[in-house]
């Protein structure tokens, strides 16, 4: 009998280290793949839109480029919630309902605020 409780605890023994190692492992691979996804995605130049008419989104991005292209970020943090705000931002597109008609949901991956440009003209809207 004591045979037997001998070779139950050492097999208990040895599952419970096995079992503690592999998920240091696994956070050290998770973190480094979620650092270098986001290396894979475009930059855009953006203006951010403050808008209080009924039906429209509170905030969008309108691509600096094309004014007509617009973004509904679910996720603005609040320092950026301020009407003609130049951005660099990279997103996520979101599969799930649009909010407002003229622009699509996204999520914001990063975004930083961007210097006014020689060629651009301050925004008036």
């Amino acid at each position: 009998m004591t045979a037997f409780l001998k070779i139950f605890i050492l097999t208990f023994v040895f599952v419970s280290f096995s079992c503690c190692n592999t998920t240091k492992a696994n956070t050290i691979t998770n973190t480094e793949q979620i650092q270098n996804s986001t290396e894979n995605y475009k930059r855009y130049k953006g203006i951010i839109i403050h808008s209080t008419a009924e039906g429209d989104c509170e905030y969008v991005i309108a691509l600096a480029d094309d004014r007509s292209v617009m973004f509904d970020p679910v996720n603005l943090k609040g320092n950026f919630k301020t009407h003609g705000t130049r951005v660099w931002f990279t997103f996520r597109s979101l599969k799930m309902p649009n909010r407002c008609e003229k622009a699509n949901p996204i999520s914001i991956i990063s975004i930083e605020e961007r210097a006014l440009e020689k060629t651009e003209k301050p925004s008036k809207e």
